[in-house]
């Protein structure tokens, strides 16, 4: 099977070179690595060309964007240019970021894995953050979830979902559309992988605000938005998370905001939402 890979890199001078040994130190590496460095004012860019001086396989591109911060939004733009930079007709994309470090067999075992299961859509390892010098998981989402900074899809189900849609939320609506198409989706629980920076890192007043808009364009109902932003508030032990979200998603409702799923794909979420709420409680 094909793999190819794009890295979108915002200043990962401190992370790249790690993240990049275990590229190349893998037992079959990826057929086509493609990095972006995105406006990286350190040497992002020196440190990927490097690499990619010496092995065939990797490329590197600088893409000059808007240097403003715009959550979720900003990084698949920056996915989506080294997406047209694809030179292979790949039967497996991912997205990863430039802060993790694979195991060597990762790409071994996902092919294994999509070759062994063609109704797989999406697969990935999962992610431990260093704590006390021990490497635990983390916590963040649940072991079943493909988390965003080691997506892998099958081209099939990434051309149904229409690619990724450009906000925050991008790396859940995509779980949620490959089970819309009757796909599954997979995390070998044997596949560590460390992930040097913890995610949450900078979170602002406006990443906030955006989850609450990213429910709203999944459709979720209002007291499924309610749930969901409660459980994140208590992950990041913020208070104001779901004030500022909560607004934000009923906002949407007077600013004619448009949603990144049709109705159809809507009702299925909502309803596989309520499932897996219901499910929980359960005796």
């Amino acid at each position: 099977m094909v793999v190819s890979i794009v890295i979108p890199a915002h200043n990962e001078a401190n992370y790249l070179p790690l993240c990049m040994a275990s590229f190349v130190n893998q037992t079959h590496p990826p057929d086509e690595l493609i990095i972006i460095d995105d406006n990286s004012r350190d040497n992002t860019f020196q440190i990927a060309k490097e690499y990619a001086d010496k092995h065939d396989w990797i490329t590197v591109y600088q893409r000059k964007s808007n240097t403003a911060h715009i959550p979720g939004k900003k990084v698949i733009d920056t996915f989506n240019f080294g997406l047209a930079k694809c030179n292979l007709h790949f039967d497996l994309i991912g997205k990863f970021d430039a802060d993790v470090v694979l195991p060597p067999n990762y790409f071994e075992t996902m092919r294994n894995h999509f070759k062994s299961n063609w109704l797989l859509g999406m697969c990935s390892g999962l992610l431990y953050v260093e704590v006390n010098g021990k490497w635990e998981y983390e916590t963040i989402a649940d072991k079943n979830h493909v988390r965003g900074p080691v997506k892998l899809y099958y081209r099939q189900v990434f051309e149904l979902m229409d690619g990724l849609k450009p906000a925050v939320g991008w790396d859940t609506v995509d779980v949620l559309l490959c089970k819309f198409h009757d796909f599954e989706v997979c995390t070998d629980k044997n596949l560590k992988v460390k992930h040097l920076r913890p995610t949450g890192h900078g979170y602002t007043s406006k990443n906030y605000k955006e989850k609450g808009i990213a429910l709203y364009k999944m459709r979720y109902d209002i007291v499924l938005a309610k749930i969901a932003l409660l459980k994140m508030a208590m992950q990041a032990k913020s208070p104001r998370l779901y004030l500022q979200a909560m607004l934000a998603y009923i906002g949407c409702y007077f600013t004619s905001t448009v949603p990144f799923v049709t109705k159809k794909e809507g009702q299925f979420i909502r309803t596989y939402r309520w499932k897996g709420i219901i499910k929980k409680f359960k005796p």
